[in-house]
């Protein structure tokens, strides 16, 4: 069997139950992890009796051991051979992982196939890693065809690129099993062992007192022009540390995980440079997921806000962007975690209150002095509040002048940071060039935050 890693020498896990699966408690980058594969048999990696109880007794080890779970699969499913049984040793495998979601990180690599019933592990762990030539997918593609009458191969139902993309599936697409390791790596260096540890805290070589003089100026001044916020968080946060993950998937919302002094933080901000960063039902789902879990293993969020809204559309709208949109609603007002926020630029309606605003119980907002922040853009609300007045006017020339003066009006008195400031709704205004220094002092006062919620089994996420 083709090991994706070899960990080193410590304590087997079932070594004689099953060929197809190889399971230990061994280390990853230094980390001690419960490390299993799935792979090989008799049926590629089909999963039988055997092979649900070692896999489900490598998850439960890494909850006792309080320990990450990691692992790499490649299987055709349900071992057909075996009958019902089968099911129900997946169906473990799923109880085990559900056990342990938000108590030990759980990610795992797609290294082959990943079928029918057991593909839904996948959606199950935290991250998943796939590589180029990895697929999967719940009903196969000559089912689908017969069905729908559309001719599909593995790849475009659903290969590596699809999950990567369109579905969401995949955090990261690697070329191979070497690459698959080094991304897991990657992102477990991030993470704590469980629920209960802190990230670890490494030494920072980038001075925490360093004006953002990149991030200032690749915002441009006037709002409709686009830019990447990739260019702000890597210049705000420490050197060469951000990891975009589910780069390609909604990528008007960028979530990922960087430094900041050393500390692990998560990320989420919006990206003008797609849909002039609206949210949509995508966006919404994806910076949702992302946000629970940064606050199930205590990393705190940094949000960096420069959004006109939601995106419009009648198909949004019937596909449940209520709903959706509700997600990212209900994952920051439930977060624990410190959580800060910075308006770069625009912060309109209802997408500036879901980018983590104090009325969600954010612990600290700033705002660059150029910000705009309000219930909408200044020329959309004068035609609101004045469009029978001014299409009234018979002098085109009076009107335009007297629309020009209203917008004035309205940007002077709602949208720059300063009326939201002397609201409470911004704790300060602040210097583009200050953001990395402000940022990293509000963070070290925060750190220690604990907060208890209300005695429940649990709430019910707008799922």
């Amino acid at each position: 069997m083709t090991q994706i890693f070899s960990p080193a020498p410590g304590a087997p896990i079932m070594a004689q139950r099953s060929n197809a699966v190889v399971a230990s408690i061994g280390e990853l980058d230094g980390r001690t992890v419960s490390w299993f594969r799935l792979d090989g048999g008799k049926h590629r990696g089909a999963i039988g009796v055997a092979e649900g109880e070692a896999l489900e007794r490598a998850v439960r080890l890494g909850i006792e051991l309080g320990i990450p779970v990691v692992g790499a699969v490649a299987t055709s499913g349900a071992d057909v051979s075996e009958g019902v049984a089968s099911l129900h040793a997946w169906g473990r495998v799923a109880r085990a992982l559900v056990d342990a979601s938000g108590v030990v990180p759980t990610l795992m690599a797609v290294v082959g196939p990943c079928v029918s019933g057991p593909a839904l592990l996948l959606g199950l762990v935290d991250q998943v890693v796939m590589t180029t030539d990895a697929f999967a997918y719940v009903t196969g593609p000559d089912t689908v065809t017969e069905f729908t009458g559309v001719p599909i191969d593995r790849a475009g139902l659903g290969g590596a690129a699809i999950h990567g993309t369109r579905s969401g599936v995949a955090a990261a697409v690697v070329d191979d099993d070497a690459d698959a390791l080094s991304a897991l790596g990657a992102l477990l260096d991030y993470l704590p062992d469980n629920n209960l540890d802190d990230p670890l805290r490494l030494d920072c070589d980038d001075p925490i007192d360093r004006e953002c003089v990149k991030a200032a100026g690749v915002v441009p001044v006037r709002a409709t022009a686009s830019y990447d916020v990739r260019d702000v968080i890597g210049d705000v946060l420490d050197e060469d540390t951000f990891l975009e993950v589910r780069a390609r998937y909604a990528p008007n919302l960028v979530t990922g995980l960087a430094r900041l002094d050393g500390q692990a933080v998560g990320v989420v901000a919006n990206q003008p440079l797609q849909r002039a960063g609206t949210l949509d039902i995508e966006a919404s789902r994806k910076g949702a997921r992302f946000v629970q879990w940064c606050d199930a293993f205590n990393l705190p969020l940094i949000t960096f806000v420069d959004t006109t809204g939601y995106e419009p559309g009648t198909d949004l709208e019937w596909r449940g962007m209520i709903r959706h949109g509700a997600q990212l609603v209900h994952a920051y007002a439930e977060a624990t975690v410190p959580r800060l926020s910075i308006v770069l630029r625009k912060a309109y309606g209802g997408a500036y209150i879901a980018m983590d605003s104090k009325g969600l119980g954010n612990d600290w907002c700033g705002a660059w002095p150029g910000a705009e922040i309000a219930v909408m853009g200044a020329a959309s609300a004068v035609q609101i509040l004045h469009g029978k007045r001014l299409t009234a006017m018979a002098d085109s020339g009076a009107q335009v002048v007297e629309q020009a003066a209203l917008v004035h009006e309205y940007e002077a008195r709602f949208s720059s940071p300063y009326p939201a400031a002397e609201r409470g709704y911004v704790d300060d205004v602040i210097a583009a060039t200050d953001t990395r220094r402000v940022l990293a002092a509000v963070l070290s006062r925060l750190v220690t935050k604990r907060e208890i919620g209300p005695a429940r089994r649990h709430t019910n996420a707008p799922l």
